[in-house]
């Protein structure tokens, strides 16, 4: 399968290409009490625009960072001076937390071409280059969306799948939250999981902010109980780490996989939701 990786070395000799778009997706869980708009103005990658996951979003919506209408997305993103044709680079300052998710929305609203920076931003100063502050101004471009729903699970199908187990799901939150032996860090969430659902924990993914080879992943999918010739859904918290999730098991070699895109977030606060503990 082809790598949606990019070295630095890589992003090093090609950031000067107009065709290649560098986008700052970094995002912080609430509390962690980072500012990443903050962090990216006093520091960047040179050239790169900054992503703002809340507010790229269906800001209409209840839950945090909702996928947006297709043609608001365009908009927003035709602003910051990015096309679907254009090669998107993007990273984040964890190393490989936020990128995924800004990876996967670009993937979904039809983008031909995106990649993400392997180390992300971390790597990048650990090899003592070259960064910038301030904002990033670029002329604005014509972005034209082609949604794919096939990609994004919504709450009918995600309770409909953990009925009649079509499609597998998975959850990507730490095992003390999937379990139910602690409170979720958001206020008014049940505790627990999606009746059905298996526990895969991101932190399982990556080692040094990079994923994990694909032989390794594909031996902790089978330890999981991971069919990856059968659908799956990925979930989380919020839809941030489910894309983690659902760029792993692509790596992998799954074939059909959807992010929820409102996760425990959603589910967890509907009285209709049914939870195992």
């Amino acid at each position: 399968m082809t790598t949606p990786f990019v070295t630095t070395d890589w992003l090093a000799q090609h950031m000067s290409n107009p065709n290649v778009v560098i986008v700052d997706a970094s995002w912080h869980m609430p509390a962690a009490g980072r500012d990443a708009h903050a962090e990216y103005l006093s520091g960047h990658i040179p050239g790169a625009v900054f992503f703002d996951i809340d507010a790229i979003a269906d800001t209409t919506s209840e839950l945090p960072h909702m996928l947006p209408a297709p043609a608001d997305f365009a908009r927003m993103v035709g602003a910051l001076g990015i096309s679907e044709g254009m090669t998107i680079v993007v990273y984040d300052e964890l190393g490989l937390f936020s990128a995924p998710r800004v990876w996967w929305t670009f993937k979904t609203m039809g983008a031909k071409d995106v990649r993400i920076l392997e180390g992300g931003g971390p790597k990048w100063r650990a090899e003592k280059r070259w960064v910038e502050n301030g904002p990033v101004v670029r002329a604005p471009r014509q972005f034209e969306p082609s949604f794919n729903r096939a990609r994004v699970a919504h709450f009918a199908t995600v309770r409909d799948r953990s009925i009649d187990r079509a499609a597998q799901i998975a959850d990507a939150r730490p095992a003390p939250r999937f379990n139910a032996e602690v409170p979720e860090p958001r206020a008014g969430l049940k505790s627990g999981h999606i009746p059905g659902s298996l526990n895969v924990p991101v932190s399982l993914l990556t080692t040094d902010g990079k994923l994990k080879p694909a032989a390794e992943l594909q031996a902790l999918f089978a330890e999981r109980k991971l069919d990856l010739s059968k659908p799956i859904i990925t979930t989380c918290g919020s839809g941030i780490t489910a894309a983690t999730l659902a760029l792993a098991l692509e790596q992998a070699g799954a074939k059909t996989v959807a992010v929820y895109d409102g996760s425990w977030t959603e589910w967890g606060g509907r009285a209709d939701a049914k939870v195992e503990s």
